[in-house]
């Protein structure tokens, strides 16, 4: 398959090419596209050394079996369409697509039957939707999810390199708040992006929105609090959630023991700083809630694989098996 990644020499372009190669993407050429100030920058896929080429409407236009956009909104919005009309599959990290109705967004263990002969653009879910969305869907499939209730815990690696950037100067002494509204080392905040009139921040409104139409549950209730905490890598999400059924612990843990890119840790929890290189939604702290309809847990997910790198690589992946190309 032809390839292309937008965005390459970004965090989370880079660690698409991983997936690419961790999954073994029958990959025959790989073109790399970035911003001009990136441009002829070398990067290696395997043994391959590949120079990275500025992003023009003209790239867009080759032909390609998938492009994979890492590049914000702004940008996906004006290239991706481009390389869509010319026949490729786009999958788009952004949030630019994701509330387009026409547009499926995908977790290719839940709605991957949305990829069944389309062509187009594909939206790639936020990153703390894929990881909770997991686990969700095999509770909401056994007992019917009506309500939930989510306060995150966000690494700074999901405000990309500058929230890294801005963690590990204010370690090392700096008083700068970088670009976060406060001081994140040795603090935590409760906002990430702007407030809406209603007093939800962005975040918060992306995984409402978000959790809604992947589960295909367009009236269930969500609320979401999202917290910036001083951690570089991994998100986690402590998860109350009821159904219109009893919710039977012994069978939740046993489905989810055994569900698709879960890893139910049925006796201990983990942490962000237990991830590594997983791949997988972590469910941890499985309990009853305060009601025989409720459930509670505790969630971690590496944000730059599980939740932007790997599921785009799944959503092609998938696409690819679909359509015949492997």
């Amino acid at each position: 398959m032809k390839l292309a990644v937008v965005g390459a020499t970004g965090e989370v372009g880079r660690m698409m090419m991983t997936c690419l190669e961790e999954f073994a993407v029958p990959v025959a050429s790989l073109e790399l596209f970035a911003s001009a100030r990136s441009a002829g920058e070398t990067l290696y896929f395997g043994d391959t050394a590949l120079t990275v080429r500025e992003l023009d409407a003209a790239g867009m236009r080759e032909n390609f079996d998938y492009v994979l956009f890492s590049a914000g909104a702004g940008v996906a919005r004006e290239f991706a369409p481009i390389a869509a009309a010319s026949g490729s599959v786009v999958i788009d990290n952004s949030s630019g697509f994701r509330q387009d109705a026409d547009i499926p967004l995908v977790v290719p263990e839940i709605n991957g039957s949305l990829l069944q002969g389309y062509r187009g653009i594909v939206a790639n879910p936020n990153c703390t939707t894929i990881q909770m969305v997991l686990p969700l869907a095999v509770l909401d499939r056994l007992f019917g999810l009506t309500k939930l209730v989510v306060s995150t815990y966000q690494s700074v690696s999901g405000s990309g390199h500058k929230g890294v950037a801005t963690l590990q100067d204010q370690r090392a002494g700096g008083s700068g708040k970088g670009i976060y509204p406060d001081i994140i080392d040795l603090n935590v905040i409760p906002q990430i992006g702007a407030f809406a009139d209603n007093g939800y921040s962005q975040e918060e409104e992306k995984i409402h929105f978000e959790t809604r139409k992947i589960l295909d549950l367009p009236d269930l209730e969500a609320c979401a609090t999202t917290v910036r905490v001083p951690v570089y890598y991994g998100h986690s999400e402590s998860i109350y959630a009821e159904f219109a059924s009893e919710a039977d612990l012994a069978l939740a843990a046993r489905e989810l023991k055994h569900a698709e890119s879960i890893a139910f840790e049925e006796n201990t929890y983990i942490t962000p700083c237990d991830l590594g290189s997983s791949n997988d939604s972590h469910v941890c702290r499985l309990r009853r809630g305060p009601g025989q309809n409720s459930l509670c847990f505790w969630n971690v997910g590496h944000n730059v694989r599980l939740g932007a790198a790997t599921n785009a690589v799944r959503i092609l992946l998938k696409h690819a098996q679909l359509a015949g190309r492997i």
